[in-house]
């Protein structure tokens, strides 16, 4: 029988060899040969549909963590596009309203001093939003004479603040829009191209198609 003390291998070994045998064998073979483990086995290569529909789950979970844009009907129904009562009054939109002469001064440019067809084709697809405007001819004749400044450029009408603090809705359609724009003097190489005398204020109409 095998001491307590000697290693299992060389007990097995003394089983089917003799002792000298059975030690010169666990001395040169066994002892000092050093033992590779086998690392852990790769999982096993997942089947191409299950990792699509896996792909699709988390491609949902990640949709459903981002939240939605509003749709249109839900932006009126919360009342995002209505301005607070707090908020409608004329001398708020005043700092807009020299914003918008900035913004209109820069896209016309030197056609502010002479006008033009460019200038109206300019002026036809720029923001009104800001703009200082007055309803000088509309097929609704009450409209006419309705001033103040476009606080909202919808598609179809324009809400406009007045003075007195009433907020007007105005459609585009068969109305005809007034505004002015300050002309300033211009710098010596735009006055060089200007040969006749400038006007105080540039004064356009819109007609709402």
């Amino acid at each position: 029988m095998a001491p307590s003390n000697q290693p299992i291998t060389q007990a097995l070994l003394a089983r089917a060899h003799s002792p000298d045998s059975a030690n010169r064998l666990f001395s040169e073979k066994i002892q000092y040969r050093p033992l590779y483990l086998r690392p852990s086995s790769p999982p096993p290569p997942s089947n191409a549909r299950e990792t699509r529909r896996k792909a699709r789950e988390e491609s949902k979970r990640k949709r459903k963590l981002k939240p939605k844009p509003l749709s249109a009907r839900e932006r009126h129904r919360r009342g995002l596009y209505e301005v607070p009562r707090e908020g409608q009054k004329y001398s708020i939109f005043e700092p807009l309203h020299r914003l918008w002469l900035g913004y209109i001064e820069e896209i016309l440019g030197s056609e502010l001093y002479h006008g033009g067809p460019s200038a109206s084709a300019k002026l036809s697809a720029a923001e009104f939003h800001g703009a200082a405007v007055e309803v000088s001819r509309s097929s609704c004749p009450s409209r006419v004479g309705i001033k103040g400044i476009i606080i909202k450029d919808g598609k179809f009408a324009f809400e406009i603040i007045t003075p007195k603090n009433d907020i007007k809705i105005v459609p585009k359609e068969g109305t005809w829009f007034k505004f002015e724009i300050p002309v300033k003097e211009p710098d010596m190489e735009a006055a060089a191209q200007v040969q006749t005398s400038l006007p105080q204020k540039l004064m356009r109409h819109a007609f709402g198609a």
